[in-house]
């Protein structure tokens, strides 16, 4: 994604999220092993920001870490008492000084932001020549919302937490998505005259809406298409929900490409993974993190897909197969009962049930790599040691363990001779 050098994101990942109950960061809790500040931060990398600031607190050194070592673009920035969703935005100040464009505001918990819907958002902050843009969404149910009050002219005239709203405000169904574009070197001043006077003695981002009308800017309002994409996540229910929403959006998007879901109920499958036309994927089936599943495949039904994995066209992945950062070439099956992990698979190979690859040393806590090269067929019940490699058109007896390379046309056979011993049972 190219970016835009005029765009630079902060997001508030500060909060202890005290109902989730947990020791781990609330922004660290994952959908499909995927923090929901990792979601967040990739939206804006695919929206097109230049440099994403992101405000820590609570076990800042956790999710400080995890953002390094996963985000290298990004910044970290400490907020080392959660005073309120104004004051940790002030925490970037410093960062933004000599910065003239325009600066997203985003809440870290709040996965199921798409970047169509940001980048739709800049965009009309622009276009109306915009100060100051608020995000906002429209609910049969705002409560628990901050409420978006607009004037006689529908300009937006302020944001009203729930809990400082009037009986008539709390009527309101138009909420604040917690989302804002702002024109920084208009609106910096506001941190220094941002004040706490509110039932929760916070200091609010929400009242720049009101501050920025009483200084004459241009104020706009952004109505979200998709109100469940200002979901914040503040409970272990939730995070289901979100899950579950995420799942079923990426579903529907493959299903238009032209993938047969069997089960879209009973299916769980990554918008980070790709899937090409006329594949079918049968119920109960995972499928987690980054993956490329070609055409006319077959996946499932209680498949189980890890992450980075690539499976080429006419491919067949059985029940209760699980892989795991694995390449797969085209036309091989792997129909039952395997696990295939830290692998490179030919083309024309078929591996059979119960067969494994041992790739980790749990003393070293080493991954090595197994190579099946090109029509090699692997009986049932093998155990292919790492590293090893098994040559084209290599044969592998059912029963064997592989701990040495195979070459190509052989027959790998480790089997004691069967013994029977006449009148045991007697």
């Amino acid at each position: 994604m190219k970016t835009n050098e005029n765009v630079k994101a902060v997001i508030l990942a500060a909060g202890k999220g005290t109902r989730m109950k947990s020791e781990k960061p609330k922004v660290l809790h994952e959908i499909f092993n995927k923090p929901l500040v990792s979601w967040v931060l990739s939206v804006c990398e695919n929206a097109g920001s230049f440099e994403n600031i992101v405000i820590v607190g609570h076990r800042g050194e956790m999710v400080s870490e995890f953002i390094s070592k996963n985000h290298p673009k990004s910044v970290c920035v400490e907020q080392k008492e959660q005073l309120g969703t104004g004051h940790a935005v002030s925490m970037a100040k410093s960062a933004l000084d000599a910065f003239s464009g325009c600066v997203l505001v985003l809440c870290g918990d709040t996965p199921l932001v798409t970047a169509e819907s940001l980048k739709k958002f800049i965009n009309f902050h622009y276009e109306n020549n915009a100060d100051v843009t608020v995000m906002s969404a429209i609910l049969e149910n705002p409560s628990g919302y901050g409420r978006v009050v607009r004037d006689s002219k529908d300009n937006v005239s302020e944001i009203v937490e729930q809990k400082d709203c009037t009986e008539v405000q709390k009527t309101i169904n138009e909420i604040n998505a917690g989302m804002y574009c702002l024109n920084w070197q208009k609106i910096k001043n506001f941190f220094n005259e941002l004040k706490n006077n509110n039932s929760q003695n916070e200091y609010y981002m929400t009242d720049i809406i009101k501050w920025g009308n009483e200084k004459g800017l241009k104020v706009s309002g952004y109505i979200l298409e998709n109100a469940d994409e200002t979901l914040g996540i503040n409970s272990r229910a939730q995070l289901a929900e979100a899950f579950n929403t995420m799942n079923l959006r990426h579903l529907n998007k493959l299903m238009d490409e032209g993938v047969t879901i069997v089960s879209p109920e009973n299916t769980q499958i990554s918008p980070e993974t790709e899937i090409g036309e006329d594949t079918i994927v049968f119920p109960n089936t995972f499928i987690n993190g980054k993956n490329k599943i070609g055409k006319n495949c077959k996946i499932g039904p209680f498949a189980h897909l890890r992450g980075d994995c690539v499976i080429e066209d006419f491919v067949k992945i059985g029940n209760f197969v699980e892989l795991k950062k694995s390449y797969v070439k085209s036309h091989t099956n792997i129909s039952h009962l395997s696990y295939v992990g830290d692998a490179k698979v030919g083309a024309n190979v078929n591996i059979g049930a119960g067969t494994i690859t041992a790739n980790y040393n749990s003393i070293t806590k080493e991954k090595k790599q197994t190579i099946i090269n090109d029509g090699a067929s692997i009986g049932s019940n093998t155990v292919l040691v790492a590293p090893v490699e098994l040559g084209e058109n290599a044969f592998i007896a059912a029963g064997s363990v592989i701990t040495k390379d195979v070459g190509a046309n052989a027959l790998g056979l480790t089997r004691s001779p069967q013994r029977e011993i006449k009148d045991y049972v007697k």
